[in-house]
Formats: structure tokens, sequence, C-alpha cells
């Protein structure tokens, strides 16, 4: 699954975010940073824990610049349903995208075979819709939005300084490399 660096693909949605339907396609992302965030299904165990973790970051996020996209194979009703009865769903003012044709699920390559639903995974689009990094983890693992929040800086920090990079555990204000000659052998 050769997805970093390629485009995302073209795709048509509904949505559930802040109390109305909206229809999104992938010109909604392009220009700006996103995150897609799948996920099995609503009304489930592990996935409630993400999304409420995500919601805690979102008004960060948007400060950075970034769009959250949440998908799972559910319909834009069942995420109003959701949202409407479960205080942690409640929270959510991002994107909640109902993904029930399986389009956007497969696009990423995360639609679990025979299942219908999506892996547990996260993908940071650019604002060029080039996937820069990706996350999957088994069924009973969940993600941890700070985690993704570093990443998230980190992209955008590589992004708008051309040569250097970010090294393992960086994090905003930190020391990056710039790799040359110079440091081959020395780190």
């Amino acid at each position: 699954m050769a997805l970093i660096n390629s485009e995302i693909q073209p795709f048509n949605a509904t949505a559930f975010k802040q109390g109305e339907f909206v229809d999104i396609s992938e010109a909604d992302v392009k220009g700006k940073w996103a995150i897609f965030f799948f996920y099995p299904a609503d009304f489930t165990f592990v996935c409630p824990t993400e999304l409420g973790d995500v919601a805690d970051k979102y008004d960060e996020l948007q400060k950075l610049g970034v769009e959250v996209f949440s998908v799972s194979t559910d319909t834009h009703f069942t995420h109003k349903a959701w949202h409407d009865t479960s205080e942690t769903i409640g929270k959510i003012n991002y994107y909640m995208v109902g993904d029930q044709t399986g389009t956007i699920t497969n696009n990423f390559g995360v639609m679990r075979e025979g299942q219908g639903l999506a892996d547990r995974a996260t993908f940071l689009i650019d604002p060029d819709g080039v996937i820069q990094a990706m996350e999957i983890t088994a069924e009973g693992i969940g993600r941890d939005a700070d985690d993704l929040m570093r990443k998230v800086k980190a992209a955008q920090y590589v992004r708008n300084h051309p040569g250097e990079v970010c090294p393992a555990k960086w994090k905003e204000g930190e020391q990056t490399l710039a790799p040359s000659l110079d440091l081959v052998g020395k780190i």
C-alpha cells in the first residue's frame, strides 16, 4: 500500500457537521491541511474514545489550518443519531462523513474485505491533496490525538522549511536536521 506522496482520489459524500448535513468532495480538501480519520462503526467502544480525543484537539487543529473528516461506512443519519445521544460524540464539531458506498474507504485502501467496515486508520493530507502521513492500527488499538498533533506540526514544518527534516520524537520548537554529507555516520 504505497499511498504516501499520492494524491487523494475523487469522492462525493454527505457528512454531518454542526447540526447540518453537508455534501463534500475531494475539492473541499484541496487548499488546506486535512485529516481523514477512519473508524469501523458508530455506537462502538474504542471509536468514541478516539473521536472524542480528536474533538478535544479540534480547535488547536483549526488554528493550524487543519480540517478533520472522520469517516465510517455508517450513514450521515447514523452519525447524527450518535452525535445526539452520546456525550462524547456530542462534542464533535468536525465533519462526520457517511461512506455507505465505501468509495472513500476503498480509495484509501482501508476497507475490511468482506465486512464493509473501515480499518482504524489516519491520513494526513497536505494543501495539494497529497498524503503525507498515515497510520493503521488493529481493531483493539486506539490512536492518540497528541501524537497526531505532533505529526501535523512536523509535516507543516517540513513543508515550510525545505531542506530540513524532523527527527524521531520531534516537538515544535526543537532542533531539526539538515541532511548532508556532514551528517552521514554522525547521528
